[in-house]
Order: C-alpha cells, then structure tokens, then sequence
C-alpha cells in the first residue's frame, strides 16, 4: 500500500490506484462511471496485484522455497508483475507465453529479468489473436518446465491469491473510494480472478451491486454460447474456457458481450477524451459499462477496471501507424 513515505520496494508501490470519473466518454448518457486505473501499478497493470499476493500467500504457506524458481504461463500482464516480484524477492522468475501476445510484453519482462520462454501458435493462428488452442500449447510447456526445474508454479487460473488480491484490496479499495456509490461493476473475464474477487468484495458490503462477466462477441463461453470467433483481438481473456475454478456463479447478475471493434473504438476514444492509454481489455469494459447506461442501469454509477497500458499494445492494430 502506498503512503506518505519513502517505501522499502516498488512491491510496496503497487495498489491503491486512483478511481476517476468518465465523465466525457458518457456525458450524453445517464449515469456514470468510474474507472481504476490499474495501468498506473509499477508494471503497468492489475496483475501487479495478483503476483504478489500469490508469491506472499506461497512465502507464508511454506510452499514456496527460498531462491527457488517460479513459473508461471503468462500473456504478459502477470508475467511482468511476478517479473517485479520475484526479482525484488530474489526468485529466478521464467515467464511462458504465446507468440501471438504483443511483442512488448516479452521485451518487458525480459528488461525486468525474467526468462521468457515464446511458444509457437497452432498452425493457421493469427499474431496478435490468442486462441483456446494456443493457450493450451503455453499450458502443456508451462508445465514441462516446473517438473524439470522442480519450480513452484504460480498458477494465476487456480491459486486462491488471484482471488484474495482483489477480494481483500481492489474490491474494497473501489468501495472507500466512491463513498460506497456504486451500483454495478463489470469486468473482462480473463482468469476471472479479478471479477470474482472484486465482486465478493461488493456482495458482502451491499448485495444489491450488480455484477456482470464481460467476453468478447463470438467467444462467450461463460455465458453458455459457442465459440464462432476463437481469434477475437481482445489480448488476455476469452480463451474459450467454460470454466474457471475462481468464479463464483452466485455473485455473477449477467454476461455482457463486446466486439472488437467496439473494445478498439472505446480505447481509442479513452486515450483522446479522457486521457486514459489503455489496452484492449479496458476498452471492452468501458464498452460493457456503456451498455448497462444505456439498459438496466440508467441513472446509476458502474465501476470498471483500466486493466493495463496502452504502450503494451504499440506493435498492434490497436493505435494506428503514425
């Protein structure tokens, strides 16, 4: 938690983003919302949360060995958080992902120390589109590596510090920070850590917080659909995975879905009108917020999470050559 000191580390730097108003991007609708602005966490997003909660909650649980390895599979966000972590921390950290991901996430990772290990993508894949398939490839060399080098593995789908990050801190950290206004939270289902977290948060302090699970058009599994688009540009989520083990059902009110064109459009219109350069994901959340102004929640204030930068992106089609 940040404070009015010289902190010891920037582990202590990250969390306790600002919440801001978009008050431009929604001036001709009724309602609000309100934004936290992860991408201002050391490495540039909320996964920074994730990857220490995760290494400390493995310090304290003894399951994780002095100066042993740590690896996890990664589009890049988490893998640059436990990159800042475990350097800090003194865990050699190597990070497994798809070549598909923006380029700039590797060359970050690496500049901060980790090993990043590139797989390739199923024959046909698109760069820049990560498909269910191409996951699956990162998965089966992810675990490859933690048998042959014996490592702990800090498996951001399944380990309980993916949920306890934002359920004890970004959850309640948007709550004091809006005076406890909110009525609706929506979130881009990648791990689903975040949305269970922070909706856990929400549901105990007022039931009545709406929340809904946020997934690309032609990819919404977790809202019963089939998969009609597996190569949607929205990096870090809507893999085609029916099930994460870290969402709650009883805390999800609906599922809302976003075209790529209308996540780029939102980033876009961020980064111009409310000076806010974010990537993908936080496009598709702005984006399914809008949808709630303009539907079940009128007049109401919806929170959303500006997941990480839009400098992770420069390489894609996202912001356009100058």
């Amino acid at each position: 938690m940040r404070s009015d000191t010289v902190l010891p580390s920037a582990i202590e730097a990250i969390g306790d983003t600002p919440l801001v108003e978009l008050s431009r991007v929604t001036r001709d609708l009724r309602g609000r919302i309100v934004a936290k602005l992860e991408y201002l966490n050391p490495g540039f997003s909320k996964k920074d949360r994730i990857a220490r909660q995760i290494i400390e909650d493995a310090e304290a649980a003894g399951e994780l060995r002095p100066g042993q390895t740590v690896v996890e599979l990664t589009s890049g966000n988490t893998g640059t958080g436990l990159a800042i972590v475990c350097g800090l921390k003194g865990y050699p950290f190597v990070a497994v992902m798809s070549k598909g991901n923006s380029a700039e996430r590797a060359r970050m990772m690496t500049a901060l120390g980790a090993e990043v290990v590139l797989v390739d993508q199923l024959p046909g894949s698109v760069p820049g589109e990560v498909s269910g398939g191409d996951l699956e490839l990162v998965e089966q060399e992810a675990r490859k590596l933690v048998d042959g080098r014996k490592a702990f593995r800090a498996d951001q789908f399944r380990h309980t510090g993916n949920f306890r990050a934002h359920y004890l801190h970004t959850g309640p950290e948007i709550l004091r920070q809006s005076g406890n206004s909110i009525d609706a939270f929506c979130d881009f289902a990648g791990t689903g850590g975040t949305f269970a977290g922070c909706a856990a948060a929400f549901k105990e302090a007022n039931p009545a917080i709406l929340c809904y699970v946020v997934e690309p058009e032609g990819c919404a599994v977790l809202a019963g659909g089939k998969v009609s688009d597996p190569s949607h540009k929205i990096q870090g989520g809507g893999y085609s995975i029916a099930e994460l083990p870290l969402l709650r059902q009883e805390h999800v009110d609906g599922f809302l879905k976003v075209k790529d064109k209308h996540a780029i459009g939102m980033c876009r219109r961020l980064a111009r009108e409310e000076g806010i350069f974010a990537g993908f994901s936080s496009g598709a959340n702005v984006a399914a917020a809008m949808q709630l102004l303009h539907t079940t929640c009128q007049g109401k204030t919806v929170a959303v999470l500006m997941c990480d930068s839009g400098l992770k992106y420069l390489s894609t089609d996202l912001w356009p050559p100058v």
